[in-house]
């Protein structure tokens, strides 16, 4: 587009709005008010306004003191739901699939969605039986391997305003913050996680974090592994989770 057209196009109010989410992108621990005055160059009541606006359509959160603003997970939630996330899933496909084959056991792909994780690609066991989880579920973030990777590879922050929009799905099991602060700890130092399931008898979670470029979790890759009993000799749960986190680096971004 021309200058000429950028001129006649203008919009003044949002291109506020995006300076505002643009500069707090960039702040890990969030800025005050003061402060993004000062780096935008703007008057104070202008900020003020539409500060409150974006607080208000939930695109930047306020701390509990009220003093500094940061960007909310909102948008990233509405990133899952652009065709991004279908590109992510065509290409964490091939891996779940090769992953199946190799560890017999059935695979699937959450991310974080407002509060909670959602499923978004399920590849099921090649045998003749295994344990599946709907495309598209909604299982709890404080109780299932995928969330408690999704919320160890985070930084606080944003840990915090994961927990602070989680909301109880049917079925939790209830965790004090000190249980789940020393689970989360336990998990980024192990790299993964790996238990009993709480939603399920004999089935143990392997869960690996799919990682961004910093380090953080951008999903979460969960094989409910089951043991067989009879003659079958297929890969133990030692080599089903090398085998998750192969499948699991590679879809990571260095």
């Amino acid at each position: 587009m021309s200058d000429g057209n950028q001129e006649r196009y203008r919009a003044p109010a949002l291109d506020k709005g995006l300076d505002i989410l643009e500069l707090l992108a960039e702040q890990l621990q969030g800025l005050t008010r003061g402060e993004i005055v000062k780096a935008m160059g703007r008057g104070p009541s202008e900020i003020y306004r539409m500060l409150e606006r974006l607080v208000a359509r939930e695109y930047v959160s306020r701390s509990a003191e009220g003093d500094r603003y940061a960007l909310s997970l909102k948008m990233f939630a509405v990133a899952h739901r652009h065709p991004p996330m279908s590109r992510f899933v065509s290409r964490a496909l091939p891996a779940m699939e090769s992953f199946t084959q190799a560890a017999e056991q059935s695979c699937h792909l959450g991310v974080y969605d407002r509060g909670n994780v959602t499923i978004v690609a399920q590849v099921n066991s090649p045998g003749n039986w295994g344990l599946a989880t709907r495309l598209g579920a909604r299982v709890s973030l404080v109780d299932t391997g995928s969330g408690h990777v999704l919320l160890a590879f985070q930084s606080d922050e944003t840990r915090a305003q994961m927990l602070a929009q989680h909301q109880a799905v049917e079925g939790e099991v209830p965790m004090s913050a000190r249980k789940l602060k020393a689970m989360l700890r336990a998990v980024g130092e192990r790299g993964h996680w790996q238990g009993d399931s709480q939603q399920a008898f004999g089935v143990t979670d392997i869960s690996m974090p799919v990682l961004g470029p910093h380090g953080e979790a951008l999903a979460v890759l969960t094989c409910p592994y089951l043991r067989r009993i009879d003659r079958h000799v297929g890969p133990d749960l030692r080599q089903t989770g090398d085998l998750l986190q192969r499948a699991a680096r590679e879809l990571s971004i260095a």
